[in-house]
């Protein structure tokens, strides 16, 4: 069964990449590169044994998008390409919408035209706003604090109607928490080419000497200790997540939502200690003001995916520390300069 991974080579797809060639998959990988690094195909390939195919294509470009699919025999698609930090969505909205949503509609429209109707789409908790009561469960209701979470919002409802309107799709919406940590070989983790947007990658450039130290947005959250608090999951438990929404979508046709999350919160200052204790370093940090569109607390209830999945995460905030610090101090430039 072949699977196409849009935004393949990133953080989390090259991790699902690698979980899909173990369970027996044959992977195609869509990418721009436009935060990422080619570097990560080929290191799945070492980890793996198998490269996959790789097209340096923008799925927003319909004809670059329509040669993958007139050249490969697909039979499902995973999408994670798209714009995903939230502040810069705060800032300059327009660029998310016309990327996420155009990209989205192009994907699903050749998709339709090739008859492949199995979707796995990355989607976020930031669908679920400010919440009223935690943690998550799939059937709270759904908004969003900034466009990033908006333009989740949007694809998941356009998905959804696709569904009503032709009921052979099979769907899968994935409601990420945070992940974190990396591949326990240290050739794949997370690698921002530019200033982190994610709590851990900036963590780990200060622990590593990139970065002088951290600043820590809003310390007046009504909150353990001022600080957000969040749901991390270990990057290799949510690649494992989409094996298992892959399997489940091939049991018939559906519309699907999974939390993809550890149900265990910690702080801003939790996740520091946790570091400090995995390298050996201080980490200084300073508080600034609260980022736009960030909320207090975050994490979810991650029974429907056990229940339904079989899938629950194994892998514990040690591991996430340990493998994301052997990442870090292996490549501490990332895919960059390594």
């Amino acid at each position: 069964m072949a699977v196409l991974l849009t935004g393949g080579a990133g953080y989390i797809g090259s991790h699902t990449a690698v979980e899909l060639i173990a369970a027996g998959y044959d992977v195609l990988i869509v990418d721009n590169f436009s935060n990422s690094h080619p570097k990560a195909v080929r290191r799945i390939g070492q980890i793996t044994g198998v490269t996959p195919l790789l097209y340096n294509v923008d799925i927003a470009d319909k004809t670059q998008l329509e040669k993958v699919f007139l050249e490969n025999q697909i039979d499902a698609v995973i999408h994670f390409a798209g714009f995903k930090a939230v502040g810069e969505s705060v800032s300059q909205p327009l660029k998310y919408y016309h990327n996420n949503l155009t990209s989205a509609i192009t994907l699903i429209e050749c998709m339709e035209k090739y008859d492949v109707r199995k979707l796995v789409f990355s989607s976020s908790a930031a669908v679920y706003g400010i919440p009223k009561e935690l943690p998550l469960t799939e059937d709270m209701p759904v908004s969003a604090t900034n466009p990033y979470g908006q333009t989740k919002l949007m694809i998941e409802q356009i998905l959804r109607d696709i569904h009503i309107a032709d009921p052979d799709w099979s769907i899968s919406l994935l409601r990420y928490f945070n992940p974190a940590g990396a591949h326990e070989s240290g050739l794949i983790g997370e690698s921002p080419n530019d200033i982190p947007n994610n709590l851990i990658p900036y963590i780990l450039q200060v622990a590593i000497g990139v970065r002088e130290k951290l600043q820590i947005f809003g310390n007046d959250y009504p909150t353990k200790d001022g600080t957000g608090v969040r749901d991390y999951i270990h990057v290799v438990d949510l690649a494992k997540g989409h094996v298992a929404a892959l399997r489940y979508l091939d049991r018939g046709s559906e519309f699907s939502v999974f939390n993809l999350g550890s149900g265990n919160a910690y702080s801003v200052l939790e996740m520091v200690n946790a570091f400090q204790s995995a390298c050996g370093k201080a980490i200084p940090y300073v508080f600034g003001p609260r980022r736009a569109g960030d909320v207090a607390e975050c994490y979810a209830n991650p029974y429907k995916a056990m229940l339904q999945l079989g899938w629950k995460t194994e892998k514990t905030l040690d591991d996430i520390c340990r493998d994301a610090w052997n990442w870090q101090r292996k490549n501490p430039n990332g895919y960059w300069g390594t």
